[in-house]
């Protein structure tokens, strides 16, 4: 539900992907934004009416998404499409955090749109480390993307994660993800996206600036 800029990038790319979409908006005009090579289904009406819903073939539906302009008609169509069609997969886009939060915790994927471009800009102005790229809901893991210092340069992934506590989950390596054995050397201009627990991040960190220990 909804063609406005983020509908319409999620549908055109779900249908690159192979899957079927149907978009529904209350105006008729903003389908153009899907161009014309789109396949999927255009129902024009309220994604909250069970009747439009329907029309759009809900009932053969794995998933929807509620992202218009408006938060509580996002809200009240995911409920309805919970609730009334059984659909396990729905994510409604939410401007207020706080409302995001309390509809989390009911069980609706909510994506709160001001702090996650807030989040967003965050991590780019402050320090490695400062804040993670992610956190999980129990606040125990997070994951960091951190550019490697040249310190570490020359040393085995290996030896890096023994010596931090983390765990190296892929390295952006010229343009290009890679996955690290336990012959990988740490290369300049490594990017490494690590996952560690809370509670070792600042000692993690430091080693990090520190540089590897010294082997006798």
């Amino acid at each position: 539900m909804g063609c406005g800029r983020v509908g319409s990038t999620l549908a055109r790319s779900l249908e690159e992907r192979n899957h079927t979409v149907a978009v529904i908006d209350s105006d008729p005009d903003s389908f153009r934004r899907l161009g014309p090579a789109f396949n999927g289904d255009k129902v024009t009406g309220y994604g909250f009416d069970q009747q439009v819903l329907q029309k759009a073939g809900i009932g053969r539906a794995d998933a929807f998404a509620a992202v218009s302009s408006g938060d509580n008609s996002n809200i009240i169509a995911a409920r309805v499409a919970r609730e009334s069609f059984g659909i396990t997969q729905v994510v409604a886009r939410i401007y207020d955090p706080g409302r995001a939060e309390v509809y989390q915790r009911l069980g609706i994927t909510t994506v709160a749109t001001v702090k996650w471009t807030a989040d967003q800009v965050l991590r780019r102005l402050l320090p490695a480390g400062t804040e993670p790229d992610f956190r999980d809901p129990s606040g125990t893991i997070r994951v960091d993307h951190v550019p490697v210092p040249e310190v570490w340069v020359g040393q085995r992934t290996v030896a890096f994660q023994e010596q931090t506590g983390s765990r190296i989950a892929w390295i952006d390596r010229l343009g290009e993800g890679m996955l690290p054995t336990r012959e990988s050397v740490i290369q300049e201009g490594d990017l490494i996206h690590l996952v560690m627990r809370e509670a070792d991040a600042s000692r993690a960190f430091a080693i990090i600036k520190q540089g590897p220990e010294e082997s006798s």
